[in-house]
């Protein structure tokens, strides 16, 4: 095979820092900001800064050790191929199952944001409408991923910077506006409340951790993913308590109190209903900011996946331009499918369960990389506190799927059920494949590891990631 048709294999290495930390705050900034602030105020009060400050901490395991694994095995899909390779075939189906599933019930609800933020501006749209605008929209974003990672980058920069910008402008104008006495009484309904807001608005941040689905498309991934986790939250999460000060301080608590648009609503106060409008596009901008960075995430599961032969092998194709075509129509036309048949609640809390029970099997898989010992499982950034950070995660994301509801787990359930009929009626016997666990095993009951593949895989990885030549 000649070196061009080779490369027409090959994802491009074209992501640089900046254009992560867009692609991660643009999967952040929808719904969390624009639409929950006014149904979290109806749970605590003021006192929803505090829950948001709780739930951007509550994060931060997730965010460790997703740059660990992310910088130790920079590979498209990457919380699959994290899964997988530390849990084996069977838990990487799993896995790769809930991060795609979590992606696209996350866009979903994005594209379904836009039409349901024109709904509210333009009272005459009906549900057919909205829902075909939210298709038209999924349809553009899957041709502008499909002709190359370029122009989604690109779209996804201007997006992100214009909603930024926005954003900023509206903490400064609005902050000379304040009234103090909003802020009292501070907490009404309790600290449990806090708390209790703080699982409910933790979706919001949820969207930080996607780009390491396309690590392998990232220049120089053992610094720059890192730098662009930490960044986007550390930048986000000074957003949003911002925003939210403003919020409360300006607009009034029965007008705050469960609506919808509580961002409008504050730069009503401000600068009256050009500036609530002007919030409005901000609004639109950050839900299609979230849909394309998560179709741009999520497609790269199944072709990963297809790579592995857990799935069918037309979805890993690469076309000519570097992006995985049939695995972008495959997942656009899944997310279709959710915004026609699934309710925005249940559409909700199932992508909450979903990117839960993803964030369980990604701390587990650090400690039993960590654990196997393997000589080449070398990581450019490595999780403080180990093992107490994944353990305070695996717990705290177990207590929040329990706060979510019975329904949604079991729709989760099922969805996990068909992920194992599935690996056992197509994968099952395609695949021998050693992962970290066994070695992990065999360390513990004293055993000498006799199987090298696992290590020989990851030393590929850590020769591509610094670009060093094979001797």
């Amino acid at each position: 095979m000649s070196k061009n048709k080779n490369q027409l294999h090959k994802l491009k290495k074209s992501l640089g820092l900046f254009d992560l930390f867009c692609i991660s705050s643009g999967a952040m900034i929808s719904s969390g900001l624009f639409i929950l602030p006014g149904l979290a105020f109806a749970k605590t009060g003021p006192s929803i800064i505090i829950s948001y400050l709780i739930a951007s901490i509550a994060i931060i395991p997730i965010i460790l050790s997703k740059a660990e694994l992310a910088t130790a095995m920079p590979k498209s899909g990457g919380n699959y191929f994290f899964i997988d390779r530390s849990m084996g075939p069977l838990m990487g189906m799993l896995g790769g199952l809930a991060d795609w599933a979590s992606l696209s019930l996350k866009s979903a609800f994005s594209l379904l944001g836009v039409g349901t933020f024109l709904l509210l501006i333009h009272s005459g749209i009906t549900l057919i409408s909205l829902e075909l605008i939210a298709i038209a929209l999924c349809v553009i974003f899957a041709l502008i991923n499909i002709v190359g990672v370029n122009l989604t980058r690109k779209f996804q920069v201007v997006l992100v910077t214009i909603l930024i910008g926005l954003l900023v402008l509206y903490v400064i104008a609005g902050f000379f506006f304040i009234q103090p006495d909003h802020f009292t009484p501070f907490a009404p309904l309790g600290l449990g409340s806090i708390f209790a807001t703080a699982g409910f608005v933790f979706i919001s941040y949820a969207g930080l951790t996607k780009i390491v689905g396309v690590a392998e498309e990232v220049k120089n991934p053992g610094r720059n993913i890192p730098l662009a986790l930490f960044l986007s939250w550390g930048v986000i999460s000074l957003l949003y308590v911002l925003v939210l000060l403003v919020t409360v301080g300006l607009v009034d608590p029965v007008q705050l109190k469960d609506s919808l648009i509580p961002i409008s609503l504050g730069a009503n106060v401000f600068s009256g209903w050009g500036g609530g409008i002007l919030l409005g596009i901000a609004a639109l901008i950050a839900f299609a900011t979230t849909a394309n960075a998560a179709l741009l995430t999520a497609s790269r599961t199944p072709m990963a996946m297809s790579k592995d032969e857990l799935l069918p092998g037309f979805l890993k194709k690469i076309s000519k331009r570097g992006t995985p075509t049939l695995s972008i129509i495959f997942t656009s036309s899944f997310i279709i499918f959710i915004i026609l048949f699934l309710t925005l609640e249940n559409l909700v809390k199932a992508a909450s369960t979903m990117i839960l029970l993803l964030f369980i099997f990604i701390s587990l898989s650090v400690i039993i990389m960590r654990e196997s010992k393997m000589k080449y499982y070398q990581p450019k950034f490595r999780s403080p506190l180990y093992p107490w950070v994944q353990i305070f995660g695996i717990v705290a994301y177990g207590f929040l799927i329990f706060k979510i509801g019975v329904v949604p787990f079991f729709l989760a359930g099922v969805f996990m059920a068909c992920g194992v009929a599935w690996y056992f009626i197509y994968a099952h016997r395609r695949i021998k494949r050693e992962y970290a666990l066994l070695h992990a095993i065999d360390r513990a009951v004293g055993i000498e590891p006799t199987n090298h593949l696992i290590n020989e895989e990851l030393r590929e990885i850590i020769a591509e990631r610094d670009d060093v030549a094979e001797k």
